[in-house]
């Protein structure tokens, strides 16, 4: 059976670093796609969708992650990982007190990930840029808001501890030793 494996965080706590490095030795992941979304909009001259268009983006964003899944679902792999998840959306929706179908909450129940590792906010590392414009301290409250979407969801949380990027990567591998 396919195990499928989320790294989750707020904004800018090495969750991307860590699926490159997972790339980088050889597992098949998928990527975060808000950034791709982001810049989309701004050819059209939307500087930032999300927050002039919260639903629109985050629409796009759930569109785009249940195909990753799928599209997952239907390799031979048998791990896959991925750069947050269906939930990371109406996460984000729910810390910006934005109203959503519920089918936002469908599809997290719908489609199901075997295993979610966590990226605490770690201010050493955060930076913000023209995609990524979230302060440290809304970094923080973003997460609360993720975590809550994953243990409603019915989930167990593996905390990443903070360390060099190989020894996170390290961490997330040898956490799947036994299944690789």
């Amino acid at each position: 059976m396919q195990q499928k494996i989320v790294l989750i965080g707020g904004p800018g706590t090495g969750k991307t670093s860590v699926i490159n490095e997972l790339t980088n030795r050889g597992c098949f992941c998928m990527p975060e796609i808000s950034r791709e979304v982001t810049l989309e909009a701004q050819k059209k001259g939307i500087d930032q969708l999300f927050l002039t268009e919260p639903l629109l983006f985050s629409k796009m964003l759930l569109e785009g992650r249940e195909k990753q899944f799928l599209e997952a679902s239907k390799s031979k792999e048998k791990i896959v990982f991925f750069d947050r998840g269906i939930p990371d959306v109406h996460a984000y929706m729910d810390y910006f007190k934005t109203e959503y179908p519920i089918t936002f909450f469908e599809k997290s129940n719908h489609y199901k990930y075997t295993k979610i590792f966590h990226f605490s906010p770690w201010e050493d590392i955060h930076t913000t840029d023209n995609e990524r414009y979230e302060s440290f301290e809304e970094t923080l409250e973003i997460d609360k808001f993720l975590m809550n979407s994953y243990t409603d969801l019915g989930y167990t949380i593996i905390n990443i501890p903070f360390g060099s990027l190989k020894e996170r990567a390290d961490f997330v591998v040898n956490s799947l030793a036994c299944d690789l």
